[in-house]
């Protein structure tokens, strides 16, 4: 597994084009699109809706060129509709789908939330993937390193974390390899183009 949040490589699964870039990737990099019996786009993050998917890299930038452009009929050789807020709702989706995918691991205790489990799984060796929210204290989420060849996820809000884990909020959370982790870290990469961009910190929800 990558750093950074990032998937191992996977050069030889299979491959889309991205209509906004023109780029050929690895699919878990981009998000797949469906038109809906009325003309409208509608996103397809589980990728299980029927008909013919158009394909987006999953970078706010790609997906707000698809949009403004009209790229979107385009890729579907017929007119449709794109409602507003289609990025920020692909956004929210993703966001959704990796604590969705947290909850579960959870519940099969491949992962723990909190400053001293977090610190004590970290010193064990049983975490392969360090998350802290976007939110949080710098100062606090400096005392904990991501785990060596393991990766780092942080830009997931409080919140968001928190409702993982059945909390208010959290801060901390650590994942253990094997199960959902590749999983979670997939999803969290896609989230990652909607919320981070080179040499910034991460938006927050509803920024």
């Amino acid at each position: 597994m990558g750093r950074g949040g990032q998937p191992k490589d996977r050069t030889n699964g299979p491959e889309r084009k991205c209509i906004a870039t023109g780029e050929v990737r690895p699919k878990h990099g981009l998000i797949r699109f469906a038109i809906g019996p009325e003309g409208q786009v509608v996103p397809d993050i589980l990728e299980k809706l029927p008909g013919r998917g158009i394909w987006v890299s999953s970078t706010r930038q790609a997906l707000e060129t698809a949009v403004k452009k009209g790229l979107f009929s385009r890729g579907a050789k017929q007119s449709v509709t794109v409602r507003d807020g289609l990025v920020e709702q692909v956004e929210a989706m993703l966001a959704r789908r990796v604590v969705e995918l947290l909850s579960l691991a959870r519940k099969g205790g491949q992962a723990v939330a909190g400053y001293e489990k977090v610190k004590d799984w970290l010193a064990k060796e049983e975490a392969e993937v360090l998350i802290q929210a976007s939110d949080g204290s710098a100062r606090g989420k400096t005392k904990l390193s991501t785990p060596y060849g393991g990766s780092w996820i942080g830009w997931i809000t409080a919140d968001e974390l928190g409702q993982a884990f059945g909390r208010e909020t959290s801060i901390h959370a650590a994942l253990a390899a094997g199960g959902l982790c590749e999983r979670v870290v997939e999803e969290a990469a896609r989230l990652k183009g909607l919320r981070v961009t080179d040499g910034e910190r991460p938006r927050r929800k509803g920024s």
